[in-house]
């Protein structure tokens, strides 16, 4: 949803850094009911066995390759990074246990946590930091472009790693700790074919086994560093329908999912049970128009839709009230949020600035997917909307893969899709709207706005750096690179029986510290 930290959506993210690991989504029931008591586990210790509905099945279990949110709602608690975000965004040690900073910004030496085995036994040392980091940089996978700065990464001891840097990078930190597509990964995993597959990690579960169209199971690490789950095991389950997750959920088949009915999250936190969380998010919705076609080249019209579309109704549409609208793409809460906001619904203007560029009977081609409902009923509302305006909107409803596919390949008009997991400005911006950048998929380029983002990710004076990214905001959204539309809440539901969870902005699913009581 792209992304991502950015993940697309069964991307990326952002759904990161976009993509295009392609989703297989399978609809399945949620399973036969399970002991959540005190079965312990083979890899000893643990008790309770959680099941988790999820909406999709992952791609592959790759964390450095794959897109899917789906692949990292698993991962999260397979792999380790170096650093991590907290409940707050602030990025805390992990596999590093301490860093410090050269005087000149050029070079990051960080101290690694001391017991840290994988998985499989093997100890974890610098030279996996470096041997991990190396394969994303070598092999240009997803995240590559995370280490445009990175001069070089050197096992300095052991215990020890050092990155240095081509030039200041303030959001390092974030860089190489926000989600676990920058997780380090074993050279023996690797070599023997099977990360994709059977991955190997320093996390806090261990893969157990992969039954494709049903579910992913988990086992409890015992020798984790930080200390072994109190969950002998978590189960991954497929379900594809939010009203089969939810009725799996009530009926105790699962313990967790975060594939709720939009329409029914309002009455559900009413009751006591099942609980039902909801948490502003840091992900963002929009709209994106071809600029590699005409008339779409024409900043006008992409004005005409963003002044055409009623972002309210559209919110109400997709998310029944579970997110706040923006146009911008940060959402409110962040130090770096920007409240502007120049769009108005406004018929007379639209249609005055479709006459401006010469545009008349324009019929554009909606790229929806039925792997994102909302996506489907936003566009519904647009093209009511656009239709006022004298704009025919085709609704075009592709699988995922089709829908990654065509977008990769250019061959849309206008599509709406999800960044999730961002931290950093620069995730918000810099690969989305930065001339020839990797996410670029509608092809902006502003010479202006491209030295905007330069500066702002080489500059480590915070004020300084949110007004860069203030003045390169403005111009995204006047020349309408994204229709920004809302910022989305995290919801999530979970029996009163789990205990020791909670819900995170950045969608991080972490079992953990978790148990079934």
């Amino acid at each position: 949803m792209p992304a991502q930290p950015s993940r697309r959506l069964g991307a990326a993210s952002g759904l990161a850094a976009l993509l295009a690991a392609l989703l297989s989504v399978s609809a399945c029931s949620g399973g036969s009911s399970v002991d959540t008591g005190g079965g312990g586990s083979a890899a000893g210790g643990g008790s309770g066995n959680l099941v988790a509905a999820i909406s999709a099945e992952p791609d592959q279990l790759d964390p450095q390759k794959t897109t899917s949110h789906a692949s990292f709602e698993v991962l999260e608690n397979v792999f380790d990074t170096l650093v991590e975000p907290d409940a707050s965004l602030a990025m805390q040690p992990a596999l590093a246990s301490s860093w410090t900073t050269a005087p000149d910004q050029l070079s990051w030496t960080f101290t690694l946590a001391k017991g840290v085995t994988f998985q499989n036994g093997d100890p974890f040392s610098s030279a996996d930091v470096v041997y991990s980091y190396q394969r994303i940089i070598t092999g240009k996978l997803a995240n590559s472009y995370r280490f445009d700065s990175v001069k070089d990464v050197v096992a300095v001891d052991p215990g020890t790693v050092r990155i240095d840097l081509t030039r200041p990078t303030p959001n390092l930190l974030e860089d190489i700790g926000s989600f676990k597509g920058m997780a380090i990964v074993d050279k023996k995993n690797v070599d023997s074919g099977q990360l994709g597959t059977h991955p190997v990690g320093t996390g806090p579960f261990a893969f157990g086994s992969w039954n494709h169209g049903d579910s992913i199971t988990l086992t409890r690490n015992p020798t984790y560093f930080r200390g072994a789950p109190k969950l002998a095991s978590v189960k991954f389950t497929f379900v594809s329908e939010p009203t089969t997750a939810l009725a799996d959920l009530q009926g105790s088949q699962v313990q967790w999912t975060d594939n709720l009915p939009t329409s029914q999250v309002s009455s559900l936190q009413r009751s006591s049970s099942p609980v039902v969380k909801t948490v502003p998010s840091n992900d963002y919705w929009y709209l994106a128009l071809n600029e590699a076609k005409a008339p779409y080249n024409d900043p006008r019209v992409r004005q005409a839709f963003a002044y055409a579309i009623d972002r309210n109704a559209v919110t109400q549409a997709a998310k029944y009230g579970q997110a706040a609208v923006n146009q911008t793409a940060i959402p409110k809460g962040s130090y770096f949020y920007d409240s502007y906001s120049p769009y108005t619904t406004d018929v007379a203007k639209a249609k005055q600035l479709l006459s401006q560029a010469g545009v008349q009977n324009l019929s554009v081609d909606m790229m929806v997917t039925s792997q994102y409902p909302e996506t489907v009923q936003a566009a519904q509302v647009m093209k009511d909307e656009l239709s006022k305006v004298g704009v025919t909107m085709n609704i075009r409803t592709e699988d995922f893969a089709t829908w990654l596919a065509d977008e990769g390949k250019g061959t849309f008009d206008a599509f709406m899709l999800g960044w999730l997991g961002n931290i950093d400005p620069d995730d918000f911006y810099y690969d989305q709207h930065h001339t020839g950048a990797a996410n670029n998929f509608q092809k902006y380029s502003n010479p202006a706005v491209d030295s905007l983002l330069d500066q702002a990710r080489a500059t480590t004076d915070k004020p300084q750096r949110k007004g860069l990214y203030d003045q390169a905001v403005k111009m995204i959204v006047d020349d309408a690179s994204y229709i920004y539309l809302y910022n989305p809440d995290v919801v999530q539901g979970w029996s009163s029986s789990l205990k020791n969870y909670t819900e995170r902005a950045d969608q991080a699913i972490r079992f953990r510290d978790a148990s079934l009581s």
